[in-house]
This record gives structure tokens, sequence and C-alpha cells, in this order.
């Protein structure tokens, strides 16, 4: 009988263990149940099972997307191209005409709270020992570089006329003006007797350069150069040609070089070496591979004085037309690019229209009257300064309108006409929208078109 129980305790605890085992491996299925339902990009944590039970309710996100790094959006975003707007400011203020502009800068010249400021070392006694100490350092050999703000045109050429020119020749080069080059430095330093002497075996500036430093470097009582040079740093000059050539010239001992600067980064022209070198002395023999460089020294002449004459060759009523890159763009290059086209002024509209015929007076009256309609019923007569294309009447259109007024019977009598305008940015063209052909249109503002348009009536109206 005990056997019996003992049989029957054994197998009591048989399957309890069996139950137990049972509870063991659910509990293991069901881990391996919820790793397999993780993220499997995603590596486990001891603490995620736990973040897991609380957020449950939260809703469950697609797994399989890749997280997007930031070298791939860095990538990313320079892979595509950069949009610059067209809508700048210089096309969103209309220019000034010169009696405006004039009107404004007198006003602006009679105002109390704007009296000039002249620094103290514009004085006439800051200014001889400022140039006395001028002629002392370029004869210890020394190139000078002029900063600062103000033009230092009137003093640099006070210092050229009155002090370098009793010591030696002297050489005026004005790099701002926009046809400037450096041929044309080089052709008035070879002005002095005795330099053409010499015969080259080509003309390139390179070649000229080495003549004129030659001339300089050999032995015997020569005279020595003062080479003044306003805006070393203008585009002309940038050129890697033409810094090798001036870096020649500036470390012959006589050859005195001073020169002005305006630009922000123009110390960036020059690298350490170049500012830094030095000129051999004038008694010893050249060197036989001459050295390049500009041996520098920095000086503050801030004289707060306008860049009248700098700008004398851009438009100063518009900020478009004070670039500084160079001449004036033609106003038909400008055209083509639509909207960007520069506007003309009222005064330079009439000279133009003073010169052609009757029958170009009556095509510019007719596109005239035609785009101020359009600008009427389009009810954007403020948007009209900015872009006045879409005021602009087709070719096909204007050339129906002009053969019933018997104003061009055919097209070549058509397109001669526009000719005479469009050599002057009178008349402008583009390609319209959308396949729409030819559009013209008059770059004035609308005000200006209106004074233009009944000057041309008062004319017909004395005339007959």
């Amino acid at each position: 009988m005990a056997s019996v129980m003992r049989n029957l305790g054994d197998d009591e605890e048989t399957s309890s263990e069996d139950g137990s085992e049972e509870e063991v491996e659910e509990e293991v299925v069901d881990e391996e149940s919820d790793l397999e339902a993780e993220d499997p990009l995603e590596p486990t944590t001891p603490s995620r099972r736990k973040r897991k039970q609380d957020d449950d309710d939260l809703p469950v996100a697609n797994t399989n997307i890749i997280v997007e790094t930031a070298f791939d959006a860095y990538f990313k975003h320079h892979s595509t191209r950069a949009r610059t707007s067209t809508n700048v400011f210089s096309s969103l203020v209309p220019p000034l005409t010169a009696e405006e502009y004039a009107e404004a800068i007198e006003s602006a010249s009679k105002a109390p709270s704007l009296e000039p400021i002249q620094p103290s070392i514009l004085t006439d006694s800051s200014r001889e020992l400022l140039f006395a100490r001028f002629l002392r350092e370029l004869a210890e050999g020394f190139n000078l570089l002029m900063y600062g703000f103000g033009s230092k045109r009137r003093v640099l050429n006070k210092f050229a006329t009155q002090y370098c020119s009793k010591h030696g020749h002297v050489v005026i080069a004005n790099g701002f003006q926009p046809e400037f080059t450096l041929k044309d430095l080089l052709a008035s330093i070879e002005h002095i007797p005795g330099i053409l002497d010499t015969d080259l075996t080509s003309t390139t500036p390179e070649t000229q350069s080495k003549r004129i430093y030659d001339f300089f470097a050999a032995s015997g009582p020569k005279r020595p150069l003062y080479l003044i040079i306003h805006n070393i740093d203008a585009a002309p000059l940038r050129a890697p040609k033409a810094k090798s050539c001036l870096a020649l010239l500036a470390l012959n001992p006589r050859i005195h070089l001073v020169a002005s600067v305006d630009h922000i980064n123009a110390p960036l022209l020059f690298s350490a070496s170049e500012a830094s070198a030095r000129k051999p002395d004038a008694d010893a023999p050249p060197p036989s591979v001459p050295r390049r460089g500009f041996a520098w020294l920095w000086h503050d002449l801030t004289t707060l004085e306008p860049y009248d004459f700098e700008l004398a060759f851009v438009d100063r009523t518009s900020p478009a037309g004070a670039h500084g890159g160079g001449p004036r763009k033609k106003t038909d290059a400008l055209a083509a690019q639509g909207a960007g086209a520069a506007t003309i002024t009222e005064t330079a509209a009439l000279h133009v229209l003073a010169s052609v015929t009757q029958k170009a007076k009556k095509l510019f009256a007719l596109i005239g009257s035609k785009q101020l309609e359009s600008i009427k019923e389009s009810g954007l007569e403020g948007a009209g300064d900015r872009d006045l294309q879409q005021f602009g009447i087709g070719y096909d259109i204007l050339f129906t309108v002009a053969r019933d007024d018997f104003i061009a019977t055919n097209d070549t009598a058509m397109r001669s006409l526009l000719g005479e305008f469009r050599d002057h940015g009178l008349v402008v063209s583009a390609q319209g929208t959308a396949g729409a052909g030819e559009v013209l249109w008059i770059p004035l503002r609308k005000e200006r078109l209106v004074a233009v348009l009944a000057s041309l009536n008062q004319e017909d109206g004395s005339g007959s």
C-alpha cells in the first residue's frame, strides 16, 4: 500500500514538473514572438521590453522606413540646383531721371544736418608732413598702398604733381575706368625718353614690362619713375598676367609704386611673400632673374570724399547702374532676360525720337499707346514699373495695326523702323510665353511714357 502511495506521489510530482515545463515553454514562445514583432533594424535593449508595455496604446509606425541621416540630407540638398530669385532690389527700384537726381543731390547738399566732414589728415600742415613721409619711405625701397573710406584720387594726384614730379618721371593710371588696360599703362611708361630705343622680340605685356624693368635697372644716372595707380584692385589689374607684370616693375629699385584700393577683399590679392618682398640695392648689379613682389607699406588714407570722378562712367540714378563691372551693357542684351530689361530716361527717349523719321515716330506712338492701354486694363499700374514685358504687344498684332495705318506695308519696312529704336534701346523685345511669339515693349515708366507721347503729339500739332 505504501508503495502504491509513493508511486502516486511520484506521478503527481512528474505531472507538476511537466506542467511547469509547459508554462516555461509558453513564456519563451511569447518572448520570441514579442522579439519578432520588434523592429529588426533597431537594437533591442533591456529597457525596450519595459517601454513596450507602456506604449501598447500608441499607434504602431511603419517599421520598414529607413531613417534619413544628416549625411543623406546634406548630399540631397546639394544635389539640387540652386535657384536665384529674379526679384532683385535693383529691378524693383525705378531709376531717377537726370533732373530728379540733380535735384535730390542739390537738396541733400544744402541740408544743414549734412555738413561735410574733413579729416585732419587733409589739412595743409598735415598733408605736407604726410607727403614728406611718403617720399622718405619710397626712397627707402618701399611701395605705398593706400586704403580707407573716401576717394583718394585728389590727394594722390597732388602728391604726384607737387612732390614726385620734382624728383623723377610720373605716370598716373586710372584703373577704375572700364576701358583701362595694362597695355595703356605700359604704353604711357614707354613715352619716357630712352625706353623705346631697345627693340622688342614681341609686343606682349610681359615683354614690354621686361624692357621697362631693364631700362631702369641699368647702371647710370637716371631719374626714377613714380607710378601712381588709382584702384590697383580694379578688374583689369586683378588678372594674373597684369599682376605679374606689376610685381616685376614694383621691385625695381628705381620704380616707386603708389597705389590705392577700395575693395574690402583687396588684401587677398597679394600673398605674404609678395607683400613682404624687398627691393635690391639701386647701386648693386641687377640680378639675372628679377624677383617679383610689391614691398607694400599700408597707409590709412581716409578722406570721406565722394567718388564723383570714379563713378562718372556709370548711371548713378539707378542701383543697377553702379555695378562697377566694366562698361555698361547694351539694353538689348538686358532685354533678352525679359522683365530684367533696363529702363531709359525720358530725355534720352526724346533725343532718339528727334532724329528718326515721321513714320518711325508714328510707330513708337502706336507701341506706346497699346502699352498704356494694356497697363490700364490690367489694373496693375504699380507693377508696370517693374515688369513691362507683361504689357508688351505681339509683333504680329503690331504689324497688322501698322499696316492698316499705312506705317509699314511689309515686314522689311517694319523691321527697318524697329531697328532704329532697338539700336538705341528705346524698344526691346523678347520671346513670349507658351509660343506667343515675339513681344515688344518700351522700357519707360508709365508717367514718363505719357510725357514722351504728349511731346510727340505737341510736335504733330505744331507741325500741322
